[in-house]
């Protein structure tokens, strides 16, 4: 049995797994910037599985940013209270075995390779539209973490060739300014709309106005679509993948995966660009059961 834990900024969520056949699912609220909660939690769900299925499992742990090769410790994280802590070795401590741990976008990406949107494919891009912007890299059936265990954070790169009127470029919590997060995230659509409308939209009302004919809103979207392909033709630039799969809230804007491509068509250096733009097969549950993958489906 795999369990596999997807550890979100308001969520947590569990699943066991006997091969692709999910056994049991919980999911609880996150413990809003309490570290030592957040740990307790974890291991907490992780047992509830165990106990309710008496069976004891491996575990692989998705989470916001990665453990550093230097240190073990978390860095990169938008959930900031993980930031600088030893999750990895504190969560084998409480469990009493190994675990795994990857990033989230790295268990996305390498659910939706093996049996969703990318089955089949050789390299598969992953891509998290949400509260965040990650990325993450599945060749050949494995995810790509690269040597310093950032290999997909597309997010953290400036928007490409920005226009006038995206300059001075907004500021992120990484200490940058004008990162990718910071235009293609659920918070940065809704800025941009504000900034430019003068109304505060969630990222959903934003695509329910524009979907029933109100042209700010629409003229809103199509500036993200633009940052959108921009953005990602520098991906296929440099990756150059047989897949790119969205993930996220934002994903589930069906316009998409038509504009996207046409858009990003002009900035990709080829004169033919097979790289599918894919919806996501399972969705919300692609984090967990990305994360149960981290062990081989011998694993004990």
């Amino acid at each position: 049995m795999r369990i596999g834990v997807d550890l979100g900024g308001t969520k947590i969520e569990a699943a066991a797994f006997d091969g692709l056949r999910e056994l049991a699912r919980r999911r609880i609220a996150t413990p809003a910037g309490d570290y030592r909660a957040t740990v307790g939690a974890v291991a907490a769900l992780v047992e509830a599985l165990e106990n309710e299925l008496g069976r004891r499992g491996s575990v692989g742990i998705g989470t916001p940013g990665a453990a550093s090769a230097l240190t073990g410790r978390i860095k990169n994280a938008n959930s900031t209270c993980l930031i600088g802590q030893p999750l990895q070795r504190d969560l084998q401590a409480l469990l009493q075995r190994e675990v795994r741990l990857a990033n989230d976008a790295n268990c996305f990406a390498l659910s939706e390779a093996v049996d969703g949107a990318g089955q089949g494919a050789a390299v598969v891009f992953g891509v998290i539209l949400g509260t965040g912007v990650g990325g993450g890299l599945v060749v050949h059936g494995r995810v790509l973490a690269g040597a310093n265990a950032i290999a997909g954070e597309w997010g953290h790169n400036p928007l490409p060739a920005p226009d006038a009127d995206e300059i001075p470029a907004p500021p992120c919590y990484c200490g940058r300014a004008g990162c990718v997060e910071t235009w293609l995230s659920g918070p940065g659509l809704a800025r941009d709309h504000a900034a430019i409308a003068g109304e505060t939209l969630t990222p959903e009302a934003i695509a329910a106005r524009a979907e029933a004919g109100d042209a700010t809103c629409a003229a809103t979207l199509a500036r993200y679509e633009t940052r959108l392909a921009k953005a990602l033709a520098t991906v296929i630039n440099i990756v150059d993948p047989d897949v790119i799969v969205l993930g996220g809230g934002i994903s589930k804007l069906d316009r998409l995966y038509a504009s996207v491509p046409r858009l990003w068509a002009p900035h990709v250096f080829s004169d033919h660009i097979a790289t599918r733009l894919a919806k996501p097969v399972h969705g919300d549950t692609s984090g967990v059961r990305g994360a149960a993958w981290l062990w081989p489906e011998d694993a004990r």
